[in-house]
């Protein structure tokens, strides 16, 4: 974003030289100096001067000029009818825009025409379908503290608050840790953020357009007024000050942008004096917008809790891979949904998974009797298909922004209601018993608009053709008027041709003229003495009659004063059917939530899943998860075949370590247990043959390698981070996925650091923890850990070849078969034979020494064999015969290890044999 905008410094030096229109232009630019102006001239909107040219580049559009007496001047200009393609543009390249309409007609007043910013256009602020996801909110978020100081103590309270312009949704909460706001953010994933003098500047993205505001909207006292005015006690409604705070500011901004002023900006941005005096007359109320109507006030800690890293590693809502398939993520294979209601929705139960039991059992309810009702489920499906997006209507309709069609939208779908109403007449489960119950039909909205608008209205609502016949008694007449002169007029050809003779004379209209009566040039000497001439042409002549110029100005009239009062009347029916908001916005939320249920349904019934049981936690216990047959839900999907695998962990169990080869399906599988947990939490059936789950807290995934090359962070310093959250703020009630821990450093230290998380996690945080690793001496570590167990993913050789089975089992793995995977992954044959001979010559390296296993007292297992007295004198013949049957150059290291220490405990055993016969 280019701060630098405003008005250009040489308009700014002469501005009381400038043209009536230019001197408008500069003082829009000067109110709105944080924002690139779009000034309405004629069927246009131009950017002058520096704008001008930054604009050409931008949109690679023709620079052009303007002279006038102030001189030459570059300047460019698009299309209105297109106007929104280019602003997507300049918002994706980080400018903020202004509109600026014409707010009256051309010759309305002398002098020049009035121009005022109806809107501001910002990534968080979007109003307009054509620059909005349907299927997703889109939010702004506002920031700030308790204290409202810049140096405020660690401990002092942090406030978000979020609202989506488009649809009114308006959330807020807060926390003393600035962490669990930016967890917010990553959740909610706002285009825009707004903050104070206060507010932290490392909370928000890059994707997040910053958006710095005045500070006089934070203060407490301004900040209070500004909820009252659209919710009846905030003290009551909100937690905290700082709650207050931030939600005062985002609504404050929400004005800004819709073309209101807030009080700061009144006076600190006024271009005139008498501008200034303007502004302050206004009323607050005005600028009120009257759609947003509910502020929910959320705890974090009621839900599921998901951080950036989490959200991104499961693959909630976009993929990992560069160039993988938008579909490849939860909500790419959950999404059924009919309407773009449904699909926001389903969006925010991904976002936010619930943790109270009743709830969960609440939702699988009412997709449990879905899914067994499959004609009920199909109609409603079809049924919602006709749902058009209440919210964002509703939101335009308040915002006056709505034409005649949307207003049919709206009465189209409220005419689906009574249907869907009778699909659910008959369910049994409280859930889709209550939907019934808040599916208002609005039977009083829709005979309204059905009685006043046209069945299919133009687009413009000035132009007349949008208000029914005999809605209104005077719109009937003068239409009566209009269409009984025309027919007058109709019949006049006829009536002058007999009076004249000429059957070539026409009459005909246009809008510069006016009605005429065309007579051709050889016809000239048959025109009456009472055609009064108005028009010559080459070949042929135009007149009037008295009694013609009488009836156009009556049918002029007529229309214009019709086309008039259809406006005038469909702002009257707009303005009651905004007063409708609430119940409009109520019935969004319930046709939403039907939406989504019967898409959860659907995936469930077509793709085999199974409803979890949801089972109780005592506060300071373990989870348990217990899954027969699971599958990854998305991998299913994509894959031509996929290898169901169980999965059991509890409190006693609850700390797994999994090893297998590369591509045999560990990091899969780890993210496999995590989806069928945050979809039962969900309230959705699960990809399983059964499952039982304690819903969890919080899901911490440290998976994969990344860097932050920006910020100075290199891939094991990210890893290290995102450790340091886990080890910080993971408990008993969380699940960790953990990838390959300490790849990123020398293999000692990576082992050692692998050894001390392992312990931890076990030891003091008590999370349920899947733990996949490549540090096969892990698992005699886990032999040792009383809640710890392992898994492995089985593979074989053939002829060479690797071949995996992708089927978990009990135990450790004997190898990683990493030549073996180069090899299949295309790795030059030279370069596999070299590594071949050096996993030969180093089958006794060091490289996995360093871990110290212990026993369950905490003491070192190694102390048996490092006493020599303990150890047998000579090896005993089978133990030889297997050492020399290994064949060293076709091991790895890491497998050449883990059969020395197989062999190790062999002789262990049998040295403990020997001294007991002894």
């Amino acid at each position: 974003m280019d701060p630098a905008l405003g008005p250009p410094d040489a308009m700014a030096e002469k501005r009381d030289e400038l043209t009536p229109m230019m001197r408008q232009y500069h003082d829009l630019c000067a109110r709105y100096d944080d924002a690139l102006v779009l000034f309405q001239v004629g069927d246009f909107y131009e950017t002058f001067c520096d704008a001008a040219e930054r604009t050409a580049r931008l949109l690679e559009v023709t620079l052009t000029s303007r002279e006038d007496s102030t001189g030459e001047y570059p300047m460019t200009g698009v299309p209105i009818d297109n106007a929104e393609s280019y602003i997507e543009e300049l918002l994706e390249a980080g400018y903020r825009v202004a509109v600026a309409d014409q707010v009256e007609e051309p010759g309305e007043s002398p002098g020049v025409v009035e121009r005022a910013v109806t809107r501001v256009i910002t990534p968080g602020t979007l109003t307009e379908d054509e620059l909005l996801a349907s299927d997703d909110n889109n939010f702004v978020a506002a920031v700030a503290r308790a204290s409202g100081e810049e140096d405020a103590g660690a401990d002092d309270e942090l406030a978000i608050a979020l609202l989506d312009v488009s649809t009114g949704d308006f959330l807020a909460t807060s926390s003393t840790s600035s962490e669990a706001i930016s967890d917010e953010v990553s959740r909610f994933d706002p285009s825009e953020a707004v903050v104070g003098p206060d507010a932290p500047a490392d909370l928000f993205p890059e994707t997040c357009m910053v958006t710095p505001f005045e500070a006089d909207v934070f203060d407490r006292k301004h900040a209070g007024g500004t909820v009252s005015r659209y919710f009846r006690n905030p003290d009551a409604l909100l937690a905290s000050d700082a709650e207050i705070r931030a939600c005062g500011a985002l609504l404050s901004y929400a004005e800004y942008v819709r073309g209101g002023e807030h009080e700061g900006e009144r006076d600190v941005t006024a271009g005139t004096e008498e501008d200034a005096d303007d502004a302050e007359s206004d009323d607050p109320e005005d600028a009120r917008l009257e759609y947003i109507t509910h502020l929910t006030r959320y705890d974090p800690r009621e839900y599921l809790l998901l951080d950036a890293v989490a959200l991104r590693s499961l693959e909630l809502f976009e993929p990992r891979a560069v160039h993988g398939r938008e579909d490849a993520t939860l909500v790419g294979v959950l999404d059924e949904t009919a309407c773009a209601l449904g699909g926001r929705k389903l969006r925010d139960w991904i976002r936010r998974p619930l943790l109270q039991p009743d709830g969960i059992e609440a939702r699988l309810d009412a997709v449990e009797e879905l899914t067994g009702s499959v004609q009920c489920r199909e109609q409603l499906h079809e049924l919602l298909r006709d749902v058009y997006d209440l919210e964002r209507l509703i939101g335009r309709i308040s915002r006056e922004r709505a034409n005649a069609r949307d207003l049919r939208s709206l009465r189209d779908t409220l005419a689906v209601v009574p249907d869907v109403r009778e699909q659910l007449a008959d369910a049994d489960c409280d859930r889709l018993q209550q939907l019934h119950a808040d599916l208002d039909p609005l039977a009083d909205v829709r005979e309204l608009i059905d009685d006043a608008i046209v069945r299919d209205p133009p687009i413009e609502i000035t132009e007349g053709g949008i208000i029914a016949e005999e809605y209104d008694s005077d719109l009937d007449d003068l239409r009566g008027t209009a269409r009984d002169g025309k027919q007058w007029i109709d019949d006049l050809e006829e009536h002058e041709r007999e009076r004249t003779g000429v059957d070539s004379l026409k009459v005909g209209y246009n809008s510069v003229h006016g009605y005429y009566i065309e007579v051709t040039n050889p016809n000239l000497e048959a025109v009456p003495e009472d055609y009064q001439r108005r028009q010559t042409l080459k070949n042929s002549e135009r007149f009037v009659t008295p009694e013609l110029k009488e009836r156009e100005d009556e049918i002029v009239g007529a229309e214009e004063r019709a086309d008039e009062l259809e406006y005038e009347l469909f702002c009257e029916v707009r303005s009651d059917v905004a007063d409708e908001v609430e119940r409009v916005q109520n019935l969004a939320d319930a046709l939403a939530t039907l939406d989504a249920l019967v898409s959860l349904s659907t995936v469930a019934a077509q793709y085999d899943y199974c409803r979890p049981e949801i089972l109780e936690r005592e506060s300071g216990e373990g989870v348990e998860i217990d899954v027969e047959g699971g599958r990854h839900p998305v991998v299913e999907r994509t894959q031509e075949s996929f290898v169901p695998n169980g999965a059991r962990l509890s409190p006693e169990q609850r700390l797994a370590v999994i090893t297998g080869p590369n591509m045999s399906g560990k990091s899969t599988y780890m993210r496999q247990v995590a989806q069928i947990v945050l979809l039962a939490q969900v309230g959705s059936f699960v990809p399983a043959r059964s499952a039982r789950i304690t819903p969890v807290e919080r899901i911490f995934t440290r998976v994969g390698a990344s860097d932050d090359i920006a910020g100075g962070r290199s891939t094991f310093m990210v890893e290290m981070d995102e450790l340091a959250t886990i080890l910080r703020e993971a408990d008993e009630g969380s699940l960790v996925l953990l990838d390959e821990v300490g790849r990123g450093t020398s293999t000692a230290d990576g082992l050692a650091i692998a050894q001390a998380i392992t312990e931890h996690l076990h030891d003091e945080v008590g999370a349920t923890t899947l733990f996949a690793t490549h540090h096969h001496p892990l698992t005699e570590l886990a032999e040792d850990l009383e809640a710890a167990f392992t898994l492995h993913f089985e593979v074989e050789q053939d002829d060479g070849e690797v071949v995996f089975h992708h089927e978990i089992a009990p135990g450790a793995a004997t190898g990683s078969y990493g030549v073996e995977v180069a090899t299949a992954a295309g790795v030059p044959e030279p370069v596999v034979e070299r590594s071949r001979e050096l996993v030969a010559e180093n089958d006794d390296d060091a490289s996995e020494e360093g871990l110290e296993p212990r026993n369950r007292a905490g003491g070192s297992r190694s102390a048996a064999t490092t006493d020599g007295g303990n150890q047998p004198e000579s090896v005993p013949a089978d133990v030889a015969a297997e050492l020399r049957s290994l064949q060293m150059a076709h091991l790895t290291p890491v497998e050449a290890l883990t059969e020395l220490d197989r062999l190790q405990r062999l002789l262990e055993e049998r040295s403990r044999e020997e001294s007991e016969k002894a």
